[in-house]
């Protein structure tokens, strides 16, 4: 496996591939997610497009098998909100450093053949030159607890290749309000009203 860097993709073809692997890497996970965790395609190829991203590749021969997307200009994405960088980290903000995982996707036939951790050692190795503070954030389903998961590994691949530490910045929980059991104790409640009526 190598791994190769891109920036304002235009070959059609390349934009194909990618975006079969993307779909195939990231389906089964957004299926289990009430949110939008995939981009359309419209969306996926804009990003590829832009020159504010690195698109990291990992091929398997002449196939791609993994792909990272970082925008290195986090005004330029609707996921991020800028004034909070910029009173937060100005001096970084200000530099053009805060830099953002758009996404990280393995084809589910290599993650265990080290494809990741091929991937994390190039572009990680970038971000640490750049001294950028690298905000990324992960589904629950692979981090259902504020330790371990998903930040723990992302932590541990960029000490492989700098001084690195992991902040959190926020934490987002999505909840329902269920009426159904409240229409059900009605409708139950109805029932035995009418009953009583009958037999009155």
């Amino acid at each position: 496996m190598y791994v190769t860097r891109h920036s304002e993709i235009t070959d059609q073809r390349l934009h194909g591939d990618l975006w079969t692997l993307y779909r195939r890497a990231y389906a089964p996970v957004a299926r289990l997610s009430p949110t939008h965790e995939m981009l359309d395609r419209e969306e996926f190829s804009h990003q590829l497009r832009s020159s504010n991203n690195r698109v990291w590749v990992v091929w398997d021969e002449s196939r791609p098998v993994g792909m990272a997307l970082i925008t290195t200009d986090v005004r330029a994405t609707r996921w991020l909100n800028e004034d909070f960088f910029a009173d937060t980290y100005p001096e970084r903000f200000q530099a053009g450093r805060v830099h953002y995982v758009v996404w990280v996707t393995i084809d589910p036939s290599h993650a265990a053949r080290g494809a990741l951790m091929v991937l994390a050692r190039q572009a990680l190795a970038v971000e640490s030159r750049d001294g950028a503070l690298l905000v990324f954030d992960i589904p629950e389903l692979h981090q259902p607890h504020d330790e371990g998961g998903g930040a723990a590994l992302m932590l541990r691949m960029a000490q492989m290749v700098g001084e690195a530490q992991l902040v959190t910045l926020t934490t987002q929980r999505y909840y329902a309000v269920d009426f159904a059991p409240v229409a059900q104790v009605e409708e139950t409640y109805d029932q035995e009203i009418s009953g009583t009526s009958k037999r009155m």
